[in-house]
């Protein structure tokens, strides 16, 4: 991997100064989305970029770099001059597969700096009708009676429906057989026709099914519970608390980039998520939006991308 230089520490505003505000770019923005059009950071990136683009007073465009999980997009930004021209619409993958791949030709800290999370949503555990389970504390009882006997889906190796799935495991004491499919859709229609009995699943797809009551919720994996389903519990409530989890997307840029790029990025990033009409789009399709300072996204980075290596190295995943 190539180390450059840390870039995502020291970058508060407190520390900026009165003239990081004057940096504009001078010419055309590019956010970066490493997945495909209609995907949940495809979705954030066009939402924001003309908001970013009436504040910086230039072009924003968004540019789909598909492939590999994200990681063709991640390697070609973290390649990137570092002048504020050039940032990604990163999500959670980012740091978990820097963990999932031995040979990536990035760091997930060291080659990025960090502008701005913006926003999240936590995952809901959803069964099928016939799962003997009414919570999660039923779910673990049952595969540790069936070892290995009690499948989830999730929408691929390495992907956050997947790993929490493992992290449940691990924290659970007991073993499910964990069923990869091509993406979100198939395992929910996997889990729709009974071939999977669980999935640590996306609130946005689990929820007309679940309004349907075709599939239930046990709990969801958010430090409270969601304004959309008030009547399932968190996962501490059900006994699990430290299977907390969230699926992130925030903005970030090559490593070194100057600090007045950084701060001023930032700043509009926060103030386009502060808009009312931003906050209520996003937030009819399940996300929480946040809109955080660039060292807080920096400490938020590291932590995810520590908790998630631990959880692969405890779990023993391999990418396939």
């Amino acid at each position: 991997m190539r180390r450059r230089g840390f870039s995502m520490l020291g970058l508060s505003l407190a520390s900026a100064g009165p003239a990081m505000a004057q940096w504009a770019p001078s010419r055309p923005v590019r956010i970066v989305v490493g997945f495909a059009p209609g995907g949940p950071a495809d979705v954030i990136a066009r939402v924001i970029a003309d908001r970013l683009a009436e504040r910086l007073r230039q072009n924003v465009v968004v540019e789909n770099r598909v492939g590999a999980g994200g990681n063709i997009a991640s390697d070609h930004v973290a390649r990137a001059a570092p002048d504020g021209h050039t940032l990604m619409l990163a999500a959670s993958a980012l740091v978990q597969n820097a963990a999932m791949f031995a040979r990536l030709p990035y760091d997930p800290v060291r080659d990025f700096s960090a502008i701005s999370q913006l926003t999240s949503y936590p995952l809901i555990v959803v069964v099928a009708p016939s799962v003997p389970a009414r919570n999660l504390a039923e779910l673990a009882d049952l595969a540790r009676r069936q070892p290995g006997g009690v499948t989830y889906g999730s929408a691929g190796v390495g992907t956050p429906l997947h790993l929490t799935g493992a992290l449940f495991g691990l924290l659970a004491n007991t073993e499910m057989t964990h069923v990869p499919f091509a993406g979100a859709a198939p395992a929910h229609t996997a889990l729709l026709a009974g071939q999977v009995q669980a999935i640590f699943h996306n609130p946005v797809q689990a929820s007309p099914s679940l309004r349907a009551g075709l599939i239930r919720p046990l709990a969801v994996t958010g430090e409270a519970r969601m304004a959309a389903f008030p009547e399932v519990p968190t996962v501490a409530e059900t006994g699990f608390p430290g299977l907390v989890a969230s699926v992130w997307h925030g903005l970030v840029g090559p490593a070194n980039m100057p600090a007045p790029v950084v701060a001023r990025l930032g700043e509009v990033a926060a103030e386009v998520m502060a808009l009312e009409d931003v906050k209520a789009n996003l937030g009819r399709q399940g996300y929480e939006v946040h809109g955080t300072a660039p060292a807080d996204f920096a400490r938020y980075m590291r932590a995810e991308n520590e908790r998630w290596s631990d959880v692969i190295r405890r779990a023993q995943i391999r990418a396939e």
